[in-house]
């Protein structure tokens, strides 16, 4: 069982959730979601997880005294590293476990369109392709100390990391933003007009979905 933690903030954002979910079970997984900023704590589906997805959040990792789970959030994911449970974290996620593990995470302004990536050679990214969705304004400015890079952009350099030694994989981009979710992104946070950040024909982020189920032994 894969367990999504929800973790965004805002009722009226709370869209990418049910792409994450149907990513993950299209590619075979059983998905049980905890909605993880309005409890905080340790979820009890924890112990029976098999693997765990830290979802977004328009919230900041600096936030932790207006949203106390995320202390919370903090000791679950030092835990997910000593147990070495397989985990992906996405965007919020991305930034959430770098600054747990010692990094740095800066508000820099909002970003978003298609942007061009370098990928390493990961299994998380097999099939992905090198244009991906970016949504965000918060930066990793520096990995945490286990974390090593393992996706760049010209103008980013931290979009991508790997635990060196537990099955953990972080990214900057949305795996679940394809061109299901453009509509209600551009009417809730815009999105630039040029054809090429519309166009999302060679786009193929949901396969990180697949790739994650199969590397935690969940397809």
């Amino acid at each position: 069982m894969i367990l999504v933690f929800e973790n965004e903030v805002d009722p009226e954002s709370r869209f990418f959730l049910p792409e994450i979910r149907r990513h993950l079970e299209a590619a075979g997984a059983r998905v049980r979601v905890t909605p993880y900023a309005d409890e905080g704590g340790r979820p009890a589906l924890l112990d029976d997880a098999d693997a765990v997805v830290l979802s977004g959040s328009t919230a900041g990792v600096y936030e932790a005294d207006e949203y106390p789970w995320m202390d919370d959030l903090r000791e679950v994911v030092g835990e997910l590293v000593a147990e070495r449970v397989p985990t992906l974290a996405v965007c919020f996620g991305h930034q959430i476990v770098n600054d747990t593990l010692g990094g740095s995470v800066e508000h820099r302004g909002f970003h978003k369109g298609i942007e061009t990536v370098r990928l390493a050679d990961d299994p998380l990214f097999e099939g992905v392709g090198g244009r991906v969705p970016m949504i965000h304004g918060d930066f990793v400015t520096e990995l945490g100390d286990p974390m090593e890079r393992i996706a760049t952009a010209d103008y980013y350099e931290d979009v991508g990391s790997r635990h060196r030694d537990a099955p953990l994989w972080t990214v900057q981009y949305h795996p679940e933003f394809t061109a299901a979710l453009l509509p209600q992104i551009e009417a809730d946070f815009g999105w630039p007009a040029d054809s090429d950040a519309r166009d999302f024909g060679d786009v193929s982020v949901e396969r990180t979905f697949a790739n994650f189920v199969r590397l935690a032994g969940e397809g």
